[in-house]
């Protein structure tokens, strides 16, 4: 067989046969097919493209076995209208106590009215119960010469047989408690004049506290709250002092800019954030029961990041401070979670190229063909359109 006939043999399987550039008609009606089905193979061959450089996330679900580690809780509160004098963190376990070994980096700013820094620098805050005074620094803070460390000064009547000595406006307050004392007058008191301890709570009167870091806490149920009051344990209840603040109308107004648990990743959302919450007829406790599920996300690369999703549900109530104890309840913020025990693992994965260039093909040839089609509708149609016109007018 010569080779002129093996390729006349060949030709026979042409699938796509010519037509000769003399018999094809061009319309104007082709043209505007033609650039609008190009318009739309573009649209969604991007379309295509972006899905598939996008990354496969693949959700499994395990029994978490991790109950050993910290759970990190970041935090990003502002407080409008309560001073940051007047608020205190607490972080407890499901069993009602301090959790002693809280690893915390939290700081408070002081806001103006107008949410405005009023100092520069944000001060440190510490969680749970503090019943000694920092010396260094009321020596720092009252300018005056070093005192002497083996002073005892008086406790104004609450000693008791195991503290005898109150020299800090703190010791004081923490002997009066143990008395079951009121502790309201602080000027009558002179370790508090000394360390302008009701001068600081009435100077941050009217401002408001932005209350932001992240503690770790033991991968436990619990709950950490911010309330009014210094906080600590009577007769294994946790209370918090008012007794300062007493006829003072809390106003618990919150904005939550960020309350996440554990490390951000791709996709990550937390329903907490951004919540804004007015306090209209004041003293309020809010509640936010979480769920907390643990969550492993896998990078393409390998790379794990481990971090924890939730859900939410909230409640509000107005409670009564009349009672030192805080009995018929404390106003404050309160985030009550609780761990799942099932985890979720998310794993990244490229997407297939051979199921990309499959959909170009469907997208190519799809919007060929309905092109094609229509494009055959309306030029069939407007011929036979045409043909009517004539076929009037020689009537």
């Amino acid at each position: 067989m010569s080779g002129q006939g093996f390729m006349d043999r060949l030709r026979q399987f042409d699938a796509y046969p010519k037509t000769l550039e003399d018999f094809r008609v061009k319309t104007f009606g082709g043209a505007a097919v033609t650039i609008v089905s190009g318009l739309f193979m573009f649209i969604l061959f991007v379309s295509e493209l972006n899905f598939y450089l996008s990354k496969e996330v693949i959700p499994e679900l395990y029994v978490d076995n991790t109950r050993n580690e910290k759970l990190k809780i970041n935090i990003d509160m502002i407080f409008p209208r309560m001073p940051c004098a007047f608020l205190s963190v607490d972080a407890m376990d499901i069993s009602g106590e301090h959790q002693l070994d809280v690893e915390a980096n939290l700081f408070k700013q002081r806001l103006d009215q107008n949410g405005q820094k009023v100092e520069d620098t944000a001060e440190e805050t510490q969680i749970g119960d503090e019943t000694v005074g920092d010396e260094d620094a009321i020596q720092k803070a009252i300018g005056k010469e070093e005192l002497d460390p083996n002073r005892c000064e008086s406790c104004y009547g609450a000693e008791t047989g195991e503290s005898k000595c109150c020299n800090t406006c703190e010791e004081v307050r923490e002997a009066y408690r143990k008395k079951g004392w009121a502790f309201r007058n602080s000027d009558n008191i002179e370790q508090c004049k000394r360390e302008g301890w009701g001068d600081k709570l009435n100077a941050q009167k009217g401002e408001g506290c932005n209350i932001y870091g992240y503690m770790e806490v033991n991968k436990v149920a619990g709950n950490f709250h911010f309330a009014p009051g210094k906080s600590f344990q009577q007769h294994h209840t946790h209370v918090h002092d008012l007794q300062p603040f007493a006829g003072t109308q809390f106003n618990l107004s919150h904005t939550i800019n960020q309350l996440s648990f554990g490390m951000e990743y791709p996709g990550m959302e937390n329903p907490l954030d951004n919540l804004k919450v007015e306090d209209i007829k004041g003293s309020a406790m809010y509640q936010y029961f979480v769920k907390i599920v643990p969550t492993t996300y896998m990078k393409s690369d390998e790379s794990i990041i481990r971090s924890n999703q939730y859900s939410v549900t909230k409640h509000q109530k107005r409670v009564s401070t009349s009672s030192p104890l805080g009995d018929q309840g404390l106003p404050g913020v309160f985030i009550l979670y609780e761990l799942s025990p099932l985890m979720v693992k998310f794993t990244e994965k490229s997407r297939s190229f051979m199921h990309f260039l499959t959909g170009v093909c469907a997208i190519v040839g799809g919007i060929f063909t309905v092109a094609g089609l229509i494009d055959s509708m309306i030029y069939h149609s407007s011929r036979a359109l045409q043909k009517k016109i004539e076929l009037g007018k020689a009537h």
